[in-house]
């Protein structure tokens, strides 16, 4: 639908248009949280209590549940399914910040044309889609068989949220096109046409297809969304052990991103604490993880994890607005002695 029908043409998304449709993209999520709200029993098709238990045992443990009231806690496991999906997506749609920062790196080292970011985003997203799907059901089968490894993941966002926070911002930070590993890899594989061609991602020279520089920005961008999904699958497994839950979350922020891309492309650089909250909030979730028998005895639940997430977002934002980047000052331009005037 968003190809064919919305998205006829290439064109440069406007501020507003980019508004108006990160708006319809929250509210197709909000939409979808009252629905597991709602419904959301039909997920696993729990048809009884008996089946509830055995899902109960497996996904959300915490969930209390009413002996004999099978309506009632079929009640209870929704409403937790629900808190996870909007907590999962939350914390998705925060760390797809991260990801926009990339794209635009991306976008202006290899010259893309602004027209032409519109079909590279909605494919590089359908892709993501895919390789999310799978990422995220074999994550979802290695914590049912081996349980250490949640502290695995804990640890390696604990870790990269720590790096990240240290590591200082380098808004001059540039990708060197020709030493990119995606472009070597497509080299030695494909031909390469030197030039764009349009909206073309191959094109037919002397009777053979050519890779077009916009394709291999395509497997860049395809690749980006891979390595940070080592991260911000990991960091919805902390939210939920359900893998129906962690995809919706994913999917409803990734379906979001591209609209949210061209809406934040011009005013990302206003909010210059957001790094730095990003960071807190990936160190946070690696620690519940490390510490997530310990939380569950204090009674630590997801609606907690859900305020504590929305607080570092929050301040983070707001302190980027109260407290500006100072704008470098310009540097004085000092003149060489002038030769003497002559009458």
């Amino acid at each position: 639908m968003d190809l064919g029908v919305f998205s006829r043409g290439n064109h440069v998304i406007k501020f507003k248009e980019a508004a108006s449709w990160s708006l319809v993209w929250i509210l197709c999520a909000m939409a979808f949280y009252l629905i597991i709200d709602t419904k959301g029993d039909l997920i696993h098709g729990i048809d009884s209590y008996a089946k509830l238990e055995i899902l109960h045992k497996k996904f959300a443990d915490h969930v209390p549940l009413v002996p004999g009231d099978f309506q009632q806690s079929l009640q209870n496991y929704r409403d937790n399914m629900s808190l996870e999906f909007i907590t999962g997506y939350l914390v998705e749609y925060a760390l797809s910040v991260d990801n926009i920062f990339v794209l635009i790196l991306v976008f202006s080292s290899f010259g893309v044309r602004e027209k032409y970011f519109k079909k590279v985003l909605f494919w590089g997203i359908l892709g993501a889609v895919v390789l999310r799907c799978i990422f995220i059901f074999i994550g979802s089968a290695l914590l049912q068989q081996f349980d250490w490894i949640i502290y695995l993941f804990g640890a390696f966002l604990a870790y990269t949220g720590m790096k990240m926070f240290f590591e200082s911002n380098d808004d001059d930070d540039k990708i060197e096109s020709e030493k990119h590993p995606v472009v070597k890899i497509i080299s030695k594989f494909l031909p390469v046409f030197p030039r764009y061609v349009g909206e073309n991602f191959f094109v037919k020279k002397d009777g053979k297809w050519m890779a077009t520089p916009l394709f291999v920005v395509l497997m860049i961008i395809e690749f980006t969304d891979l390595i940070f999904a080592v991260d911000s699958v990991p960091a919805v497994f902390s939210v939920t052990k359900d893998p129906y839950i962690v995809f919706f979350s994913n999917i409803f922020a990734i379906l979001g991103l591209r609209s949210m891309f061209f809406f934040l492309a011009n005013i990302l650089h206003i909010f210059h604490y957001l790094n730095y909250g990003l960071a807190l909030l990936l160190t946070y979730i690696g620690g519940k993880m490390l510490a997530h028998h310990w939380l569950k005895e204090i009674g630590f639940t997801n609606t907690h994890s859900l305020i504590v997430i929305s607080t570092i977002l929050a301040v983070s934002i707001i302190a980027s607005l109260l407290f500006p980047k100072k704008k470098p000052e310009p540097e004085e331009k000092v003149n060489p002695d002038p030769t003497p005037e002559h009458n």
